[in-house]
């Protein structure tokens, strides 16, 4: 590894630390289900979106809920302490199309329609009401 690339990838590393996310990768809902999900939680605090998503009707929403108990539990092991209330809040929350899998149905005369099943990624950010006061 060159020097600059060694000395990029080290500030890099730095920046991370400071973040605190957690991945969900292929999910196979659609990107447009889990986004009315996502949409639900956005900017809210931490424990207030788990109660959110607890009580939501939506399939995507157990999987979110899931991802963000991750998200607190990475912030909890960087940080060395246990999340308290109305600390922690959802900063960011993004969902990306995944691959697609294609599929054919047949239909009448001979035809086949295409059935496009749908997967996603889901990348969801905390951060310290602190931080955000401080700045």
């Amino acid at each position: 590894m060159g020097a600059r690339k060694r000395i990029s990838a080290e500030e890099m590393k730095e920046a991370r630390k400071s973040v605190y996310f957690a991945k969900l990768r292929n999910v196979p809902t659609s990107p447009r289900k889990m986004r009315l999900v996502v949409d639900m939680i956005r900017g809210m605090e931490v424990f207030k979106a788990l109660g959110v998503l607890k009580f939501s009707n939506k399939e995507a929403a157990a999987r979110v809920e899931k991802l963000l108990r991750s998200a607190i539990s990475n912030w909890e092991q960087k940080n060395e302490r246990k999340a308290e209330g109305g600390e922690l809040y959802v900063s960011a929350v993004s969902v990306d199309g995944a691959t697609t899998l294609k599929r054919m149905r047949p239909a009448p005369q001979g035809r086949g329609y295409r059935i496009r099943k749908r997967s996603n990624h889901v990348t969801l950010f905390v951060d310290t009401l602190n931080k955000e006061s401080q700045n």
